[in-house]
């Protein structure tokens, strides 16, 4: 662990170079695969070259070839066969993609990354016993499906507990059978039944689903308190979603001074960063797991004006593009981030391109209504399970407004003062909102509707989305996902 600390600290000062070079290694083991030789991989010498003869791809615009690499075609992407495929999940809309999973990617960058997130919380904590005891991951439908191609896919939380090395394998719990199964209540009641016995250090899971596993246990061994089930709770590794919805709840229910909370940033195609500093809300870049890094101005969505690690400003929102040992060729993941750190490089996520609500032009991001529900249920001593946001739309009586449909965990006493508060902060994070509230003439002000505990969970379930990194919608500027939930409570 010392000696990759060092290696941080080398990207640390030299973010460039670690960079270009990542740039040049991926083109060189690619080179003699299909699409190395069709954009001519071995005459790449900069990124000015790279960038001009290879475009700006979407899963749509790589589809038919990974089908291929499905049905046990080798070296289009990458080279070798490509054995393991990850589901994506994310959000609860859009099709379902098949994420090729190479060796590399899965040693280079996954496991390099648990590792990392390790050897940097020791680095801060060096009297830490985190390894005296045993670590729950909670991953999702984490079966994993065979191919007529000889191929698996299913959850990357599958193939990555599947592939486990010995010594995390040792540390696991529960046993692999109970991890591994597909049915997610059956996997919550088994986890709960096994790993109370065992003596957990670490926590690593999606906050809202990891909630749900420990009111489970709690219920189950009628304590208000995991640290009775738990004594020894000192660590949670979370990702997937903004954690400042939830924090409030698991600090009601881990009463541990000594408990610490690591973020990471680890999608589908890659970790790409880790929280680095206990207590900061930003996450440190990883620059040499085996990905480049391009990123792409909001504003300019629509165009292939890319830019490197070398111009990117202080917080300005960004797309996020890699390339990466898996086979991805600058590849759109989807993201918006933007960085709170230029040396070394931090981040924080704040949304996803698709999902923003800009019906009336009020261009609102995920990242301003997370920002103002934590402050009105800061403010009116709140919490809330789930929430997801949708128009009502303007007619010719009324202007428009937006339906907050909220499943509260500990609702407001006053629900009026929780929506000005919420209207407010959203004024004073973003000025297109606040032009659009003006006198009511365009948006009206937020319609708050609570509804009854577990409706988010049935809605879920009935998608089949249940665990995992699968989230609800935070924002959408259609009313399907709001409706659907509104018939269920």
């Amino acid at each position: 662990m010392t000696k990759r600390i060092s290696q941080i600290e080398y990207f640390h000062k030299n973010p460039i170079e670690v960079q270009n070079k990542t740039l040049l290694n991926l083109l060189y083991k690619a080179k003699n695969t299909e699409i190395g030789v069709k954009y001519k991989f071995s005459t790449i010498n900069t990124y000015s070259d790279f960038k001009n003869r290879i475009p700006v791809c979407k899963y749509d615009d790589i589809e038919v070839d990974i089908k291929r690499l499905f049905k046990g075609e080798e070296n289009i992407f990458w080279p070798g066969k490509i054995k393991w495929f990850a589901s994506s999940s994310g959000t609860s809309s859009g099709k379902s993609k098949l994420i090729p999973i190479s060796k590399d990617s899965l040693i280079e960058c996954h496991y390099k990354g648990g590792k990392d997130l390790l050897a940097l919380y020791y680095s801060s904590n060096p009297k830490t016993e985190l390894f005296k005891g045993k670590h729950l991951i909670l991953g999702g439908n984490t079966k994993l499906t065979y191919s007529d191609a000889k191929s698996y896919y299913g959850d990357l939380s599958a193939i990555i507990i599947d592939n486990l090395p010995w010594w995390c394998e040792w540390r696991r719990t529960p046993n692999k059978k109970i991890t591994l199964l597909e049915n997610w209540e059956e996997k919550i009641k088994g986890i709960a039944e096994t790993s109370i016995k065992d003596d957990v250090h670490i926590l690593a899971g999606v906050p809202s689903w990891t909630l749900v596993l420990l009111n489970y246990i709690l219920k189950q061994n009628s304590t208000d308190n995991i640290n009775d089930i738990w004594p020894n709770l000192e660590l949670y590794f979370h990702g997937g979603i903004n954690f400042s919805p939830y924090k409030q709840q698991f600090s009601n229910i881990i009463k541990n001074s000594n408990m610490n909370y690591v973020q990471t940033y680890n999608a589908t195609e890659g970790l790409f960063a880790v929280q680095d500093i206990l207590g900061n809300d930003d996450m440190l870049l990883m620059l040499d797991y085996g990905i480049f890094y391009e990123f792409l101005a909001i504003e300019e969505l629509d165009t292939e004006n890319t830019i490197l690690l070398e111009d990117v400003k202080l917080e300005k929102k960004y797309a996020i593009i890699i390339s990466s040992n898996t086979g991805l060729w600058r590849y759109f993941i989807g993201d918006t981030l933007v960085f709170t750190n230029l040396a070394p490089f931090r981040i924080k996520v704040v949304g996803r391109t698709h999902e923003y609500l800009n019906t009336f032009g009020e261009k609102l991001i995920t990242d301003n209504s997370e920002k103002a529900i934590e402050y009105a249920m800061k403010k009116t001593n709140s919490s809330l399970i789930e929430y997801t946001v949708a128009p009502i739309y303007m007619n010719k009586n009324n202007s428009g407004a937006h339906q907050w449909l909220i499943e509260f965990k500990k609702a407001p006493t006053d629900i009026e003062y929780f929506t000005k508060l919420l209207d407010n902060k959203l004024k004073s994070l973003n000025s297109d909102y606040k032009i659009k509230r003006t006198n009511n003439l365009t948006l009206k002000k937020p319609l708050i509707t609570i509804i009854k505990s577990g409706s988010f969970y049935e809605w879920m379930k009935n998608r089949n989305k249940l665990g995992g990194q699968h989230k609800v919608p935070r924002l959408s500027n259609s009313r399907k996902y709001i409706d659907e939930i509104l018939a269920l409570s």
